[in-house]
């Protein structure tokens, strides 16, 4: 059996291809550029040459890509984009347009692709996946599923912001009775095609984006998936963490977990979200200890021009007394080894199957088994050790 995961973050792309005769560590993986740094190279380039961008495709993610076409802009150049391309910038094509960019339909954008340069905007591209893969021998062929992890703010109503309304997307996802119901409560944020809520459509751009795909397609926020992924080292297995953040380059999501109390999984004890580039390990660590000890409240985060907060159980918890009380991922985690600053929690930096950068995409192996259960036999049998096999990849 075989599964492609993708895990889209902001500086890198990391795909994995799970193959369940071989051990974990022996899956092949690539760690590339994420598509919005991609495109971002792409509209640097036609700004360097003085050329017009028509922006065409899905909604992406932002960030660097929309940095880009700001950047476009300023250099007076013009920007085109169909209306499903330009929100990736904004979901309110009003605020594009005040931007500078003009808004055209699929029929303009067929009469201007003579004249511009066009770049087609989307977070998955599994041509370009099938042909790295393919060039070095390894075919795509037969999967039994594909799973993606995306960041997904939603669809704000018009006046809202985002931030307000992911965080309250994720209070009515984590309340609701299939999460609840779950061993495993993180693996609720995980979704076939056909059941993705309609507010998020940075998950659905990624489906629009999968047609030609024949078999099961799961959409996934990163954070949970890694957050999920980093159950899987051993030591975290079996230490019990009270909290496990996720330092990525764009967004530091940190989960407080405990004991389910009927004694079966855990539980989701409250979290918060923030921007990394807006926080410090001072800032982090502060943030850190008020969420265990149940005082961090979602109006100190947001105020602070971070997502928020949401708590569901505030009895007191005190972080430092064991070594393993927080567990830290994600690529920028060496926020906690900077030399000049030291703080003063010790965390332990989860590395699942001996790699910190696939965390997203065991996570989201860890979700299907949940989502699809006519696959988990063999993916928890290779999540646990229990299915390692002496087969080789020279053998497949």
């Amino acid at each position: 059996m075989k599964i492609l995961t993708v895990d889209i973050g902001t500086g890198t792309q990391d795909i994995f291809l799970y193959d369940s005769r071989l051990d974990i560590e022996n899956g092949f993986k690539l760690v590339l550029p994420s598509p919005t740094i991609m495109i971002h190279n792409r509209i640097r380039e036609a700004t360097r040459q003085l050329q017009p961008i028509l922006l065409t495709g899905v909604m992406m993610g932002g960030g660097p890509s929309a940095w880009a076409v700001e950047g476009h802009l300023k250099a007076g150049l013009p920007v085109f984009a169909t209306p499903s391309a330009a929100r990736t910038i904004n979901d309110e094509l009003e605020k594009v347009e005040t931007l500078g960019v003009r808004i055209v339909s699929d029929t303009e954008a067929t009469k201007l692709a003579d004249s511009t340069t066009n770049i087609e905007m989307r977070d998955l591209d599994l041509p370009a996946i099938r042909s790295v893969f393919g060039r070095f021998g390894v075919t795509l062929k037969d999967l039994s599923a594909v799973a993606v992890a995306v960041f997904d703010h939603g669809d704000a109503p018009p006046g809202m912001s985002d931030r307000q309304f992911r965080f309250e997307y994720l209070d009515t996802l984590i309340r609701s009775e299939v999460t609840l119901s779950r061993v495993n409560p993180l693996s609720a944020f995980a979704f076939l095609r056909e059941d993705i809520p309609s507010e998020m459509t940075r998950l659905k751009a990624v489906v629009e984006s999968a047609q030609e795909l024949d078999c099961p397609l799961i959409v996934m926020d990163t954070a949970p998936a890694a957050i999920l992924g980093a159950y899987f080292d051993p030591i975290v297995t079996n230490k019990n963490p009270k909290i496990i953040t996720n330092v990525g380059n764009f967004h530091t999501l940190a989960f407080r977990l405990g004991e389910d109390p009927n004694g079966v999984g855990i539980r989701i004890e409250g979290l918060f979200e923030h921007h990394t580039g807006e926080i410090n390990l001072f800032k982090l660590e502060s943030l850190l200890h008020r969420l265990a000890n149940g005082t961090l409240k979602n109006q100190d985060v947001f105020d602070d021009m971070g997502h928020g907060a949401l708590m569901y159980d505030s009895t007191p918890l005190t972080l430092g007394r064991d070594a393993f009380d927080v567990v830290v991922t994600g690529p920028r985690r060496s926020m906690f080894a900077d030399k000049k600053h030291k703080g003063t929690l010790r965390p332990y930096f989860a590395s699942p199957f001996g790699d910190m950068m696939l965390a997203g995409n065991i996570g989201m192996l860890a979700a299907i088994a949940d989502v699809l259960p006519e696959l988990a036999s063999p993916i928890l049998a290779s999540l646990t050790g229990e299915g390692s096999s002496s087969t080789a990849p020279w053998d497949i």
